[in-house]
């Protein structure tokens, strides 16, 4: 991007942005939105309206205030806009998002719905919008009126230096959700992978026929079958304790890894564990797995597999425990205020043992996806990153 930078406080001063395209010069304009748009909220549809199917006749999609599909809820046979708008999600935890709409749509859920009173960038107006500080009435359920959205003032070029802005944005955000489609696609490969790798039976036991014949199996280094895989328990492979700390020993700044009853890793200024460990919460389970080879600590209702027995290899059996501790292990908790799991329940759980020059096929080419992923996570952060400084700079 060629741009010039303004940097007095004068210039600042006189709706001027910081970074600017060179070929615009003079002061951008500063309304209302109300002066800018006719501003209304979407209401309730008929559900004879509605179809969770597109067709011929239920071809117009309705929107509402939640981020995923920018918002997309179902298909209408009527529509309420068909020109060029910008909407706001007006209710709930994505209030205040704004999209860029060009499309015959129906509106609903206090969605609010700017319609530009003359010809302007709605690209260039989502921007802007996502770019201010909103204030949220917060009466249980965050939420943005009609009235709240009119009082709000805007600084905005003409209309050539508006389009210049959005299309440049617009290639940005491209590049963003193109690392976005990539980490997605590279998750749902590493899924299917695995699930060829670690076949097992619908009901979600292990079989040594069924461990015998995944549908994917890796050769040795002459191209020849490795043996056939034993199957074991975790508590047979691997020792399994729980944690002595309570968070209460956290520390904001602390120096090791300390691993608590969610997917957040907090910090301590002490380790009690140095070396090769998979680590999982013993309540509210199901989702928070870690691997680590180092130094840390963990919390009391914290699950530690550590000091893994000769020929087994703990990244392998990260990668296993991982998948299918929820289909091995979490219908087996006890069902109590949350889910919980037991010390026996993680010993007893099988595991499907391959001979350790196969685990290591194994875990190295799944470690090489994470890697990708990792990377693409990066590079995500990274865009986001830089389109927020973006937005900074170049809107007043």
């Amino acid at each position: 991007m060629e741009a010039k930078q303004n940097n007095t406080g004068a210039e600042r001063s006189q709706c001027i942005p910081k970074l600017r395209f060179p070929d615009f010069n003079g002061d951008w304009e500063r309304k209302k939105l109300e002066s800018i748009f006719s501003i209304s909220a979407g209401g309730d549809i008929d559900k004879n309206n509605v179809s969770k199917v597109k067709t011929d006749i239920f071809k117009y999609p309705i929107y509402a205030n939640a981020e995923k599909n920018k918002g997309f809820y179902a298909y209408s046979d009527i529509y309420k806009f068909d020109k060029e708008v910008v909407t706001v999600a007006g209710r709930g935890v994505n209030v205040g998002i704004a999209h860029a709409r060009k499309e015959k749509f129906y509106p609903i859920v206090r969605l609010l719905v700017l319609q530009p009173k003359q010809e302007q960038s709605i690209y260039f107006f989502k921007n802007s919008i996502n770019n201010l500080n909103l204030f949220i009435e917060s009466t249980g359920v965050p939420q943005l009126t009609a009235p709240q959205m009119s009082s709000y003032r805007v600084s905005f070029p003409t209309l050539p230096e508006q389009q210049k802005i959005a299309d440049f944005l617009t290639a940005v955000d491209s590049k963003l959700q193109a690392l976005k489609k990539k980490k997605n696609l590279l998750e749902q490969y590493k899924k299917g992978v695995m699930q060829k790798i670690f076949s097992v039976e619908a009901h979600g036991h292990a079989s040594q026929q069924d461990n015998n014949h995944a549908s994917l199996r890796f050769k040795d280094n002459n191209g020849k079958d490795f043996p056939d895989w034993e199957e074991k328990k975790l508590g047979e492979v691997a020792e399994i304790k729980t944690g002595k700390k309570d968070t209460q020993n956290r520390i904001e700044n602390g120096e090791y890894p300390f691993f608590v009853r969610s997917q957040t890793v907090e910090r301590i200024n002490s380790f009690s564990y140095d070396g090769e460990a998979i680590l999982t919460s013993g309540d509210g389970v199901g989702k928070n797995f870690h691997y680590i080879n180092g130094k840390f600590d963990f919390h009391q209702r914290v699950y530690c597999l550590n000091n893994f027995f000769n020929h087994v290899n703990g990244k392998y059996v990260f990668f296993y425990f991982s998948e299918h501790f929820n289909k091995r292990v979490m219908r087996m908790s006890a069902k109590n205020s949350v889910d919980s799991v037991r010390r026996d329940m993680v010993f007893d759980m099988p595991i499907p043992i391959p001979c350790i020059k196969e685990q290591t096929k194994i875990a190295n080419f799944l470690s090489a996806i994470d890697n990708k992923i990792t990377k693409a996570d990066t590079q995500i952060e990274q865009s986001e990153q830089y389109k927020k400084g973006l937005l900074q700079q170049m809107f007043v």
